[in-house]
């Protein structure tokens, strides 16, 4: 037993000893599966009950479950204590199962569990944050507090279609206010670590703060959505005034308790963007990047990479510019021209939003029909492209999905930021949406989701340099699907965004390994990429907050690109891409499993 097992077993003690006992393992590879399936179901079951939120986006909330519906997650410190000890609980039940007495495909399942539950322990050394997939040191920033999840969460997933509904609603809302007054005191704490957000996205999470406050609470996102849900439901808007009233006399007290906070850490701030300030901020940064890339880089090594790959995809990029007679000033002076040009832009308006929106579904519509080309098991579930609710778009990111529920009743979702249309010119539209869509992250999530093959407990899990190394690679693999075929400028929007993810492991890298001011990021960013300053300064603000997420992408795609090649090179002839890209029916794992997986099962 290595030390690491040793641990996790005497740390997790009492929480095993509270968990039936397994079946025995028999002897014969391949009989204790059922035994394993068991126990990850268990395992999933067990989250599910402590995570409200996650079983109604996926649709589990009712029956037995139907309670939870009146929920959110514990986010206390005891809340967080009791997670991190059920993990151990959950190392130690793993390595109790003899991996050698369990089916390749079993097999895989191990691994892949393994290798999640050993990152969550390893996490949980720093002990300020958040860790696991994706590491977050601060607790309060524009990008994570229940202040803008929570009012997003329940506009976007919970419905309400009967009285039950709605009173869970209502049960939901006065929660909100105990989740603010939790997480502020857990950033109380984590602060007197010395572990709070730089100056300036302290200032953005003011102004959301403030956004969310200072308006009447019957005005506010969660109301006004309830009072439209309730009469969709043809409910009494009694409930809406009740709604108003817990806003007003729970939600309310609780920001400005938050607030207060966070204005009195915006006295103390620094303005130093990288985690290398935090204690043990080195190892916090190496071990977030290899928790997003599943690839263990130091930060000299993912910036070489980056600078390498930068001055690659700027040479293609540069090629083709000079057909199209754009020739003076660098790549990225020539973006930004490109990008300001009025035939590239729609109005920054709602009507010009609209347009905008009705191009990125017709992009979605025309990549469907050409699915069953590379894919021969395509998601049930479709998917939707909206508007990132202004409330919250003054720090979100740029785009994002969000997975359809197991019953059908939510279709998968792809989020766009359009706070301002000047950073979404029309060259770069096509490459985001497959990206965001199809064949990007609902093809993967969804093939996963869908699947009886795979437990649930791996069916959402998530390992960012899979998932978004395969969404970068979907763009790619449009470009080769010949999408761009007579548009050159579309071309070099999908080429914008290969760079745009290359710059990211300068810049991440520079900021928490090199230690790069924010202004120094920023400048590098828009002078290599050209994407303008707004979208910029936004994104430099993100890697802020999630150190190493953003090198997943570039180190994901590389992977990707590389396996599916060799695949090809061995198949010759008898290529069929519809077989390489059924390794998403076996779910998300870490780039070296992948690597093994297709290495088998193309060779």
């Amino acid at each position: 037993m290595d030390r690491r097992t040793a641990l996790a077993r005497g740390g997790a003690a009492a929480v095993v000893a509270a968990l039936p006992a397994l079946p025995a393992v028999a002897a014969q590879a391949g009989s204790g599966d059922a035994a394993f399936k068991a126990l990850l179901d268990r395992i999933f079951y067990d989250r599910l009950a402590d995570d409200p939120e996650g079983a109604t986006r996926l649709g589990l909330d009712t029956g037995a479950r139907a309670a939870m519906r009146s929920r959110l997650a514990d986010t206390s410190a005891a809340g967080l204590a009791r997670r991190r000890a059920r993990t151990r609980a959950e190392r130690a039940m793993i390595a109790s199962v003899d991996r050698a007495r369990l089916s390749p495909t079993a097999q895989l399942d191990y691994d892949i569990v393994v290798y999640q539950l050993d990152g969550g322990v390893r996490a949980q050394r720093f002990g300020y944050g958040s860790g696991g997939g994706r590491y977050a040191p601060y607790l309060l920033s524009q990008l994570s507090g229940a202040y803008r999840d929570v009012p997003d969460f329940l506009d976007s997933q919970h419905r309400v279609r009967d009285a039950a509904d709605a009173d869970a609603y209502l049960a939901r809302l006065a929660g909100f206010a105990t989740q603010i007054d939790r997480e502020t005191e857990r950033q109380r704490a984590d602060a007197a670590k010395g572990v709070f957000a730089p100056d300036y996205i302290l200032d953005t999470t003011l102004r959301l703060l403030g956004a969310v406050r200072d308006q009447p609470a019957a005005a506010t996102v969660p109301v006004v959505s309830f009072a439209t849900k309730l009469k969709a439901a043809g409910l009494s808007a009694e409930r809406a005034a009740k709604a108003t009233a817990i806003v007003e006399g729970q939600v309310f007290p609780a920001l400005d308790r938050q607030r207060a906070l966070v204005t009195e850490l915006r006295g103390k701030a620094v303005h130093d963007a990288g985690c290398w300030r935090l204690p043990d901020g080195e190892a916090y940064y190496a071990a977030a990047a290899e928790a997003a890339t599943t690839v263990p880089l130091t930060g000299d090594e993912i910036h070489r990479m980056g600078l390498d790959q930068v001055a690659e995809i700027s040479g293609r990029i540069d090629a083709i510019l000079k057909r199209q007679g754009l020739t003076q000033g660098t790549v990225g002076a020539r973006m930004i021209a490109l990008n300001e040009r009025p035939d590239q832009l729609f109005p920054n308006t709602d009507p010009g939003r609209e347009q905008l929106l009705a191009l990125l579904n017709t992009q979605v519509q025309a990549m469907y029909k050409r699915l069953p080309e590379q894919f021969a098991v395509i998601p049930k579930a479709p998917v939707e492209v909206r508007r990132v609710p202004p409330s919250i778009q003054a720090g979100a990111p740029g785009g994002y999905y969000q997975a359809a529920t197991l019953d059908g009743s939510r279709p998968g979702i792809y989020f766009i930021n359009l706070r301002d249309t000047f950073d979404r010119p029309k060259f770069g539209l096509a490459t985001l949406s497959y990206h965001e869509a199809v064949p990007g992250h609902h093809m993967q999530v969804m093939t996963a989701l869908e699947s009886g093959d795979i437990p649930l407990l791996r069916r959402r899990g998530g390992f960012s340099g899979y998932s978004e190394g395969w969404a970068l690679y979907t763009e790619q693999l449009a470009d080769e699907m010949g999408m761009y075929e007579g548009d050159p400028l579309g071309q070099v929007g999908y080429l914008q965004s290969l760079l745009f993810r290359a710059t990211r492991l300068v810049v991440d890298s520079g900021m928490h390994a090199k230690r790069w001011s924010r202004e120094k990021a920023t400048d590098y960013f828009i002078a290599t990429t050209g994407i303008a300053r707004g979208r910029s300064q936004g994104e430099i603000d993100r890697y802020t907050v999630w150190p190493g997420q953003a090198c997943s992408y570039k180190i994901g795609h590389t992977k990707w690109v590389e396996l599916r090649d060799a695949a090809k090179k061995k198949a010759g002839t008898g290529w069929d891409p519809r077989e390489f890209h059924k390794l998403l029916a076996l779910g998300a794992m870490p780039l070296a499993v992948l690597e093994r997986v297709a290495a088998a099962r193309f060779s």
